[in-house]
């Protein structure tokens, strides 16, 4: 069974940081790619961030340049790091894998697997 758990979510003030970590179970996470969406009340799910199995990475426009997403393989986790957040970054916060997809996609039709997401809040 394939398991995402995201962690890491909580309230900050703006401009501040948080790492998001989505530990991963029942595949080895390095050989999918794998993404960071969130969905605020009212709004469709955005993808932020994707990194394939190849390292290659994109992002969403609204966070590049603040968000990073990386991937330690030894712990089979992801994470998303997070500076100079803003209030319109309030949002809940999901992982997601996709086995098989060639690049790094942020459209969330393409991924199979999800988390149960974390809350991000971001007060001005």
């Amino acid at each position: 069974e394939v398991l995402l758990t995201e962690s890491g979510g909580g309230s900050v003030q703006a401009g501040g940081s948080l790492r998001l970590s989505c530990a991963v179970s029942g595949y080895t996470s390095s050989m999918y790619s794998m993404g960071w969406f969130r969905q605020a009340p009212g709004k469709e799910r955005e993808g932020i961030a994707a990194i394939d199995s190849d390292g290659s990475t994109s992002y969403g426009y609204s966070v590049k340049g603040r968000f990073t997403i990386s991937h330690d393989s030894a712990k089979n986790t992801l994470f998303l790091q997070m500076h100079s957040l803003k209030p319109e970054d309030t949002a809940v916060y999901y992982c997601a894998a996709a086995p098989g997809i060639i690049g790094p996609s942020i459209v969330p039709p393409d991924y199979n697997y999800w988390g149960q997401g974390t809350q991000v809040t971001v007060s001005s």
